[in-house]
């Protein structure tokens, strides 16, 4: 090997190192798009929406939200997976990225086709039940599950959903046979529930919340680590001592693997101005949600651990869950 190869190895590197700063100088310099991997309406659209309009206020650029719904948001990672890696398109992650994984919906090793970019935020669930169940806490609703199994039904927003797989994780922390009915929907699930012809659901707080203040359900537990201000008096699954049995979801931003680093530090640090601002905290909160400041090292941390949990929780109910 002739003396000047290194040098030839190393002026490369240099070229490229060069070329990816010019690149991060003038990035961006056209549009970008954030795809959601489920349809319009839902709390993952609604975060990217609340998070891409102040982006692209901060770029300069418009953040065009590409909602590719299907096969359990496995459609919108592969369609992100297959973009360019020059930090012109996103992909808005959920906890239902780890749980499609869990149920081998998408291959472990899709997680290798991206690096965290951000965390955005958090919201917790929250368990209910009819307010013409005979319970007033989740001690009651466990012990009444215990009495009577196979007699109790817990309605779920769909296979291989975030309600389903949070009310598999209940049912197995809590050692109780309950029946868990399927919908097409979150929203009908809920209704059924206020009506009792399920006597209980796993959902989100923004979802539940006014029926559990006008006194049509009953929260017995949060789903998260601790208390919310708008349920002060429910206690966490924890508190009512049923350890381990955490169910929240939360919201990231990914981009493809080989994005310049770069190109990476100027969106981490809009996006951190952005969930730093008022309007994202208001936002948020309107939808039952807060800010989830973390390095993107730690989300990266943060994504394989769920996904280790919801995989455990997969095989140890035995559940086998069709797209």
């Amino acid at each position: 090997m002739s003396a000047g190869f290194p040098l030839r190895i190393c002026g490369a590197l240099a070229a490229l190192l060069l070329a990816s700063a010019v690149a991060a100088q003038s990035y961006p310099d056209k549009a970008l798009r954030l795809i959601v991997p489920f349809p319009p309406g839902g709390s993952n659209d609604v975060v990217a929406r609340v998070v891409g309009a102040q982006l692209s206020e901060r770029l300069g650029q418009t953040v065009v939200i590409d909602n590719r719904g299907g096969a359990g948001g496995t459609l919108g990672i592969q369609a992100a997976a297959k973009s360019a890696p020059d930090g012109y398109t996103l992909l808005l992650v959920s906890v239902g990225y780890p749980m499609s994984i869990a149920l081998d919906w998408m291959s472990r090793e899709s997680i290798q086709w991206f690096v965290p970019v951000a965390s955005l935020g958090s919201g917790t669930s929250v368990l209910v039940v009819s307010h013409t169940l005979p319970v007033q806490s989740l001690q009651d609703l466990v012990m009444l599950a215990k009495r009577k199994p196979g007699t109790l039904n817990a309605g779920a927003a769909g296979p291989g959903s975030f309600g389903h797989l949070a009310t598999e994780l209940f049912r197995l922390r809590a050692g109780i046979d309950i029946v868990i009915v399927q919908y097409k929907g979150g929203a009908q699930a809920l209704t059924d529930t206020i009506a009792g012809q399920v006597q209980m659901n796993v959902g989100s707080v923004v979802q539940n919340l006014p029926h559990v203040r006008s006194g049509k359900l009953k929260a017995l537990a949060i789903g998260g680590n601790r208390r919310i201000a708008a349920l002060p008096d429910v206690p966490t699954f924890a508190e009512a001592g049923l350890v381990n049995a955490e169910a929240t979801n939360w919201w990231g931003l990914f981009a493809p693997a080989g994005t310049p680093s770069p190109v990476l530090g100027r969106l981490q640090q809009e996006i951190a101005a952005v969930l730093d601002g008022a309007e994202t905290r208001k936002r948020f909160e309107l939808e039952g949600a807060e800010v989830l400041r973390m390095s993107a090292a730690q989300f990266g941390d943060q994504v394989a651990a769920e996904t280790a949990k919801w995989t455990q929780v997969v095989k140890q109910s035995g559940m086998k869950v069709q797209q």
